[in-house]
């Protein structure tokens, strides 16, 4: 019995990938290192970071820039189609003139 789950837990560890690379893991780390510095800044604002998790967001886009394995950031799919598509009018259009009085 023992023999089986052993063999089962090799086979595991064989198939699986990883899902980071090494570079990713030295961008995020140098990036903590930063925010615990106070020397990490956010992207458009320029506002000093002061979360870790923004900071090992901020270290994930920076691998990601630089061609390091790192997944895809996941789409918001129903915001950014909300955006693009046209508003629909009531149908009802105001057609009342304006009364000038002097």
């Amino acid at each position: 019995m023992n023999k089986k789950l052993n063999s089962k837990l090799c086979r595991q560890k064989k198939n699986s990938k990883r899902k980071y690379g090494k570079a990713a893991s030295k961008y995020v780390e140098s990036a903590v290192r930063r925010e615990k510095k106070g020397t990490l800044k956010s992207g458009r604002s320029g506002k000093t970071v002061k979360s870790r998790k923004q900071a090992i967001a901020i270290g994930l886009s920076e691998a990601r820039e630089k061609g390091a394995k790192v997944p895809k950031k996941k789409s918001t799919s129903k915001k950014s189609s909300s955006k693009n598509t046209p508003k629909k009018s009531s149908g009802r259009k105001s057609t009342r003139k304006k009364s000038s009085k002097k």
